[in-house]
């Protein structure tokens, strides 16, 4: 079959590698028809996340039809649309038990203190092969998977895998209430999620940091209000907005590839820091291997971090799912410690949240369509990954259509591109005719 394989920093390659099989009873087999691209398969190429095997597939996001299923898996059957979850949990332990399935006892084959298990990375976090394949091998199947109405389409079920999930996850972090101000530090797939969960869970004003212009433009097409950290500060930008306070919660959606700003006040600001970051990078990416301007790791691995405790009012809290591997050991604990900050952070236990967004999409309550800015075939994949690594305007997430058949196509979920409750709205006349090439007023 047709997989992303990695063979080394930057070097991946769309190869033939044999076909999985049913290794244990819980297993099961799942034919992929949807994966997609996320950020932290960028870290195992840029170097920022160590302890990559030659020869592993990537990718943790799928969405599939389950062809074959192990002796114990009782509540799945071949033909089954699912939705595959980021993590790997039992389903029995403890843990698992109280929701907390990312810190699973029986997945990790570390052992109970090894930690998260995810599809498609390094040995320490299970040593699995990934979702950007023809077909995978899900292990206690009966557990994770989670079954789809035909009524949610490939399109909106693809970001449930992972980012929808995750973005839920650092709302609940943050610990957002009803009419709280909210600062979302990075405009990437997970923060603009954010935005809709922020804002489903009580969210009075939500403010969108990142340096990217296509990115803060999405936002604003959600309604946050956006901040440019080339244009201007944006520590002070965000206390000026909240009338000298600052954001009650805050979700750190970048983590360890944050990047300094390329001009402006903040920049300048900036300036004299310039050794610690290039320190703070060789120790996150000792090693790398970039070609011009594709896989480069952050060049700022503690700014995301620092930004995020600076722009928290005091006694607020700051909710962390930006990736931070176990390399990476600076962090603003004397100023956190200062402003009473609680500060919440960690992998996301996907099938704690999952069943409860593809029943909210199912129901038309959030539509997570216009997140998918790039749809590509699996041929293309590897120049979807430079693109992607080096935000080129309109590759905020993409997806790979690996196989149609038994798939939804996007378009066809009940409430597919209405922008229901949470994402872009109705787009008024003039976006409208912006978007056609009309140039009228």
């Amino acid at each position: 079959m047709k997989a992303v394989v990695w063979h080394g920093l930057g070097d991946i390659r769309l190869d033939d590698v044999p076909e999985p099989k049913i290794d244990d009873p819980y297993d099961a087999i799942v034919r992929i028809t949807t994966s997609a691209i996320c950020g932290t398969d960028l870290h195992f190429v840029r170097g920022t996340m160590p302890g990559m095997q030659e020869g592993r597939i990537l990718g943790h996001e799928a969405v599939g039809v389950v062809v074959e299923v192990g002796s114990g898996v009782r509540n799945l059957r071949p033909g089954d649309r699912v939705v595959v979850p980021s993590t790997v949990a039992c389903g029995t332990c403890s843990y698992c038990r109280a929701g907390y399935y990312a810190q699973c006892d029986n997945a990790n084959p570390g052992g109970p203190r090894a930690g998260t298990v995810f599809f498609g990375g390094p040995q320490a976090a299970g040593g699995l092969d990934g979702l950007q394949a023809e077909y995978a091998r899900i292990p206690y199947a009966h557990a994770g998977l989670v079954p789809l109405p035909d009524t949610v389409d490939d399109a909106q079920a693809i970001l449930l895998s992972d980012i929808y999930p995750t973005a839920w996850f650092g709302a609940r972090l943050a610990e957002i209430g009803d009419g709280d101000t909210v600062a979302i530090v990075g405009a990437g797939p997970i923060g603009q999620a954010a935005v809709a969960c922020a804002r489903l869970q009580g969210a009075g004003r939500i403010i969108v940091v990142d340096g990217v212009a296509d990115r803060l433009e999405l936002a604003r097409d959600q309604h946050a209000e956006t901040v440019d950290f080339n244009a201007e500060d944006p520590v002070e930008a965000v206390v000026e907005l909240t009338g000298g306070i600052g954001a009650d919660r805050v979700i750190d959606a970048v983590g360890v590839d944050a990047e300094r700003p390329s001009r402006g006040p903040a920049a300048d600001a900036l300036r004299d820091q310039e050794k610690q970051f290039d320190h703070e990078r060789d120790e996150a990416a000792p090693e790398r291997n970039p070609d011009g301007r594709t896989w480069l790791p952050g060049d700022a691995p503690s700014l995301a971090a620092r930004w995020a405790v600076q722009m928290a009012a005091k006694a607020g809290t700051v909710g962390t799912v930006g990736v931070y591997p176990p390399q990476v050991r600076h962090y603003p604990f004397g100023e956190a410690f200062m402003k009473n900050l609680t500060l919440r952070m960690g992998n996301c236990h996907h099938r704690r949240y999952l069943p409860e967004l593809v029943s909210m999409v199912a129901a038309g309550r959030l539509d997570p369509t216009p997140l998918v800015t790039r749809w590509v075939g699996t041929e293309d994949a590897i120049d979807a990954y430079r693109a992607f690594d080096r935000r080129e305007a309109g590759w905020t997430k993409v997806a790979l259509g690996v196989a149609g058949d038994g798939s939804v196509e996007p378009g066809l979920g009940e409430a597919a591109g209405t922008g229901a409750a949470t994402t872009a709205g109705t787009q008024g006349p003039v976006a409208l005719d912006q978007q056609s090439g009309d140039d009228r007023p």
